[in-house]
């Protein structure tokens, strides 16, 4: 039995380090996602009866969850609220499946994440008004879905985002000035939405922005001059909103895309009927 207990300790050992053991609260989760979205018949499905860390896309650090990859996997269904119960998640993709519903508010407590994508689907409804508790997201990809609502005020909570792409939904609203909150982003995308009102002139101070797309919304007005400031700006969609024509003159010389053509005009007529079209289609 002595000559046992050495091979013995390492079996164990090596056992222990093989099969992480997470949470049950984590692992019902996990279970409650799998069903939710059809897991069965997803594109790589996973055995249940498997170790958690041989489930495809699942990323396991110290014995919790910190990853969820299921990108273009056949997810179809809604996210289950208790997606709240991976409170060690950092990353979440669940981009390019067909997901319905709305985001799950229970969503917003998981004040570890760091990347949020759930673009491609056919997500429905608000984005959470909570959306600010994040305080750690640094990416926020939403683009192409359905979702109808203005942007939530807390959104401009988010000092570490670096991505916020809501492109191509039915959102509404208007961009705040406090977007001068987003110090450290550098992508906006906001393209075919219906959304409206001015360019905040704070937009100037948003000296990482490197992409900003606006096109085929209701913005109006003049593009403020401290876009000038935006000295790291590449590119800048603008086109099919309502901006004054004098406006091309607040744009960097270093802007590689101008965007500037179609619809650039106040006809008071045409952009009520444009502006009815949209609330329309947002509303059916």
């Amino acid at each position: 039995m002595r000559l046992l207990t050495p091979f013995l300790a390492i079996f164990f050992s090596v056992s222990i380090f093989a099969n992480p053991v997470i949470p049950n609260t984590e692992k019902q989760a996990l279970i409650d996602l799998y069903h939710a979205t059809n897991g069965a018949d997803w594109n790589i499905t996973w055995d249940l009866n498997e170790s958690i860390d041989q489930w495809h896309g699942v990323t396991i650090e110290n014995n919790t969850v910190v990853g969820i990859n299921l990108l273009m996997n056949n997810l179809e269904g809604t996210i289950p609220s208790s997606i709240a119960n991976l409170q060690q998640l950092k990353h979440l993709n669940l981009g390019f499946n067909k997901l319905q519903g709305e985001i799950p508010s229970e969503i917003t407590e998981i004040k570890s994440l760091e990347q949020l994508e759930l673009f491609m689907n056919s997500l429905s409804g608000k984005i959470p008004a909570t959306i600010g508790n994040l305080i750690n997201l640094e990416v926020l990809t939403l683009y192409n879905n359905h979702l109808n609502s203005d942007l939530p005020n807390s959104i401009y909570n988010l000092s570490q985002l670096k991505v916020l792409q809501l492109s191509s939904n039915k959102i509404t609203g208007s961009l705040s000035s406090d977007i001068a909150n987003l110090k450290n982003i550098e992508v906006l995308g906001f393209f075919d939405n219906a959304m409206m009102g001015i360019i905040p002139e704070e937009i100037g101070v948003l000296k990482n922005l490197n992409e900003f797309t606006i096109a085929s919304n209701l913005f109006e007005g003049e593009l403020p001059v401290s876009i000038q400031n935006l000295k790291n700006l590449k590119t800048f969609l603008v086109s099919d909103n309502y901006f004054e024509n004098n406006s091309l003159n607040a744009l960097p010389t270093s802007i590689e895309v101008k965007d500037f053509t179609a619809q650039n005009f106040t006809t008071s007529q045409n952009q009520k009927r444009t502006t009815s079209n949209l609330l329309n289609e947002i509303e059916d």
